[in-house]
């Protein structure tokens, strides 16, 4: 009977290029027909009625971790190194900015994924037709691919600076970690998010030492955090920027957050929604100021050690690792760099693939085995960082981790412009619809992602325009 439903389910939702225009009532997102998100790992977690609120906040504890890998993943230290060395402490405002914007964005994937059931990938299945669903989903992979590729590169340069592996050998080892998560997921979601958050202290840990060694000077980098319209003015300035903001405002963690937090066995009523909404809230806007200390180390300690000594011109992470112990005065600055850079590495292969596994699932309704789709897309980025590697050697893999992240940002209007839609949306959310002074700073982000988009194109395509 259950398959039965569920056949009659999807022969309805095929048809959703003629019923996208038909309102659907609120009742649309307790639809008992639809299968959930990660359905091996779905409520998996206990959380808490009663006892001390602690309890219930560590239970929530987790996914903003998870999400938080992503805002500090390999593509963040080419962009957060260039940005630094060229040009000092001007664009801590942009990370600090693009880190609010994330905090905005976080909380409103996580409000859909625990209002609706739905994740991000699954409520544009079911309100689009198949021509923009598709679209949408070859945007959301082709960012996933770019992630990866800066997964792959900044692997592979770890392993080299560690153990003296060839980058090209460092590449192809990577496709090896196609079974880390499976070997995670065996053990359950909490142990995932536990090794997660191992992780996360490694590097958090390696940068604050760093930071105490660099000891920058406190006035410049507070006034770092200004705005500044150079900015927008410098053309190349502009190009590293929106790398920074591709880099920590990462469109496939839209789609994943909306999914893990429905991880938590939390009441499936309004009051239970309700409090979850609030607690995962919590729970992703702590990890992401982790993420925005260490985006912002990564900056400073570049700023501090090259751009402030005459080496502006340190773009490559190779050459960072090389420079920091000498510029520094501490021998295991490079050391504490690599090992932080390999652990970063080692956690976004895990958050991208479940990613990928989200998104591949919610819109085609499709389901493979993870190690499959992982060695499909770890080989699409393993790739041309093979052939580039062979071309230009590491200078040739900086500029192509850099230029990953630019594409990345010009993947996130078609996850964020989807999901401001689905959260300001009372048919869609009922009483969990955000709020009018949420929805104008909602828009108003996705409006700046936009026009930085623009911008950039417009500065690509007419240099001298």
């Amino acid at each position: 009977m259950e398959c039965h439903l569920w056949h009659a389910v999807e022969t309805l939702f095929s048809m959703s290029d003629i019923t996208s225009t038909i309102p659907r009532p609120p009742a649309w997102r307790f639809d008992a027909g639809l299968l959930p998100s990660l359905p091996e790992v779905h409520a998996s977690i206990a959380v808490p009625q009663g006892g001390l609120w602690l309890r219930r906040a560590l239970a929530f504890a987790g996914p903003g971790y998870m999400v938080s890998v992503g805002y500090m993943d390999p593509g963040n230290w080419a962009t957060d190194i260039a940005g630094g060395a060229k040009f000092g402490y001007t664009l801590l405002s942009v990370i600090l900015l693009s880190n609010l914007m994330a905090i905005l964005l976080q909380a409103l994937a996580a409000r859909l994924g625990i209002a609706t059931g739905r994740d991000l990938a699954q409520a544009c299945r079911d309100s689009y037709s198949r021509p923009v669903n598709l679209m949408l989903w070859v945007a959301c992979e082709a960012a996933i691919i770019a992630c990866d590729l800066a997964e792959v590169i900044g692997t592979a340069i770890a392993l080299k600076l560690l153990f003296g592996l060839p980058l090209i050998a460092g590449a192809v080892i990577t496709a090896l970690d196609a079974f880390l998560l499976l070997l995670l997921m065996s053990k359950g979601f909490r142990f995932l998010e536990a090794f997660i958050i191992a992780l996360l202290i490694v590097i958090a840990g390696c940068f604050a030492v760093q930071i105490v060694a660099a000891s920058p000077p406190v006035g410049a980098m507070l006034a770092g955090f200004l705005p500044s319209t150079e900015v927008v003015t410098n053309p190349e300035m502009l190009y590293v920027a929106i790398g920074i903001i591709g880099a920590t405002v990462m469109p496939h963690n839209l789609y994943l957050h909306s999914s893990i937090v429905q991880t938590r066995a939390f009441e499936r009523t309004d009051r239970g929604r309700r409090q979850a909404i609030r607690w995962a809230t919590t729970d992703s806007t702590i990890a992401l100021m982790l993420a925005l200390f260490v985006n912002a180390a990564i900056l400073v300690v570049a700023a501090t050690a090259f751009h402030t000594t005459g080496h502006a011109d340190v773009a490559e992470i190779g050459d960072a690792h090389r420079l920091l112990s000498p510029l520094l005065g501490l021998g295991i600055a490079s050391s504490l760099f690599a090992i932080a850079l390999l652990a970063s590495g080692l956690n976004s292969t895990v958050t991208a693939t479940l990613a990928g596994q989200i998104v591949m699932e919610g819109f085609l309704r499709l389901r493979i085995p993870s190690w499959a789709r992982r060695l499909v897309t770890r080989g699409i980025a393993i790739v041309p960082v093979v052939f580039v590697t062979a071309l230009y050697g590491e200078k040739g893999t900086a500029e192509l981790l850099v230029f990953s992240q630019v594409v990345l940002s010009m993947q996130l209007p078609f996850a964020v412009i989807p999901l401001v839609l689905f959260v300001s949306d009372r048919r869609k959310m009922g009483q969990f619809v955000i709020s009018r002074w949420v929805t104008v700073p909602a828009w108003a982000v996705a409006a700046v992602i936009v026009g930085l988009n623009v911008k950039l194109l417009f500065d690509t395509l007419l240099p001298g325009g």
